[in-house]
């Protein structure tokens, strides 16, 4: 039986924080009283997902911090340090690198979602954009972290990436020098590059994760049949389609959740290297700048990219090869930020698109995990040749969009979500 005095006494507590601070008014704003689609399916889990690894890989971060030493001298044995000495240190730090890769698989799949279920389209054009700034953002966040153990692989990564920067006419070989802070990697960028990966960028990340959830909460979560619930609500002013997102979606969301930490454990305790696709095979090694490895690859999530930087082997209008492919690995990510605007269906969810979209889609998703196998392996003359074929796949989803999206016979869209 509940105790009287105890319930008043919560209340009275809470009622004195909810008069300086709206405790009570954010619960229901974005938990109780915040009603999402009643047809959320298996995709929908993601986003929770990506904020479970943001934790963890803050948590395991701070402590991993407090024994790593970030000069070139002691970098590499303060890993080694943290691995053999640190008491459950191996733990930490394999949470913390398969995190890595457990981020950009949710991300990846959130990302998918999106595309999707048309979750970029208005009124939605700022959660996207905040999204896609988000991933970005960790983008440069999991490179700054890769040097980070002055391994071989990781020094000669970041030496190849950042040598990219010197292929920009005029500014290109000062801004190299500005981004490394030396003419050669060195200790100073392994410093700078701690103090970036620790400090600054999970600031600025956490603050649009933050923006990223306010603005979807403020147009409302989209769903698989890209219809808007508001529309339709009872006389209490209720979405007709939509259930409070706690305790429905919470509970859902802790199974997902379960699931999910399982298959992790199973992977930091039995696979943790991942098969060299998590922490390469030359990272066992201390960094030396007197031995190229035998074949240099950034990690598994920036592949695609590096292999439409490697597809472009020829020069344009008195542009080389190598600038040319700078620029379409930015082009590549920056695509995605217009993305809201090149779609010109008069439907979100792929559901009720026309077949031109579905087929488009297909080859998008199909090409772009192509683009991830070839930039992990060597490039010969036959791989380059497929590469600039998905390369072309790529860029041609995104610029064609508004011609098919536009020409294309679509299926009528219910009034209600189904399923």
């Amino acid at each position: 039986m509940a105790n009287p005095n105890k319930a008043k006494a919560e209340s009275g507590i809470m009622r004195w924080v909810d008069d300086r601070f709206p405790a009570t008014q954010m619960m229901q704003d974005h938990l109780t009283k915040y009603y999402a689609p009643k047809n959320f399916n298996f995709f929908y889990i993601f986003g929770v997902l990506a904020l479970l690894v943001l934790v963890n890989q803050i948590l395991t971060g701070v402590w991993l911090t407090m024994s790593f030493n970030p000069s070139a001298e002691g970098a590499f044995a303060s890993v080694e340090y943290i691995m053999r000495d640190v008491e459950w240190g191996w733990l930490i730090r394999y949470m913390h690198t398969t995190g890595a890769s457990a981020f950009f698989v949710v991300i990846y799949l959130h990302m998918f979602r999106g595309l999707l279920y048309g979750s970029y389209r208005a009124p939605r054009e700022l959660v996207w954009i905040f999204g896609m700034t988000i991933y970005l953002l960790l983008m440069a966040e999991a490179f700054m972290g890769y040097l980070l153990p002055w391994g071989q692989m990781s020094y000669w990564g970041a030496q190849v990436i950042i040598s990219l920067f010197s292929a920009i006419p005029g500014i290109g070989p000062d801004l190299a020098q500005w981004v490394r802070g030396d003419f050669l990697i060195s200790g100073i960028t392994l410093n700078r590059f701690f103090a970036l990966h620790v400090v600054a960028l999970p600031i600025v990340i956490l603050a649009l994760v933050v923006l990223h959830i306010i603005a979807l909460h403020e147009v409302g979560s989209n769903n698989p049949d890209g219809i808007d619930i508001k529309q339709k609500k009872d006389e209490t002013g209720k979405p007709l389609d939509g259930i409070a997102f706690h305790p429905y979606y919470t509970v859902k969301d802790l199974v997902g959740i379960a699931i999910f930490l399982f298959v992790f454990s199973v992977v930091v305790f039995y696979f943790p290297e991942g098969g060299g696709y998590f922490i390469e095979r030359p990272n066992f090694e201390p960094a030396n700048p007197l031995k190229t490895p035998d074949h240099i690859a950034p990690v598994w999530y920036f592949t695609p990219f590096y292999a439409i930087l490697r597809a472009i082997t020829f020069s344009f209008f008195g542009l080389d090869a190598k600038f040319l492919g700078v620029l379409f690995m930015g082009a590549a990510i920056a695509v995605l930020f217009v993305l809201p605007w090149l779609d010109r269906s008069p439907v979100r969810s792929m559901r009720y698109k026309g077949w031109m979209s579905k087929v488009m889609l297909l080859l998008f998703c199909i090409s772009f995990v192509i683009l991830g196998v070839l930039g992990v392996l060597p490039s010969t003359t036959g791989r380059t040749i497929l590469a600039q074929v998905c390369t072309a796949i790529y860029f041609a989803f995104f610029l064609l969009m508004p011609i098919y999206t536009k020409l294309e016979k679509t299926k009528p869209v219910p009034e209600r979500v189904t399923g």
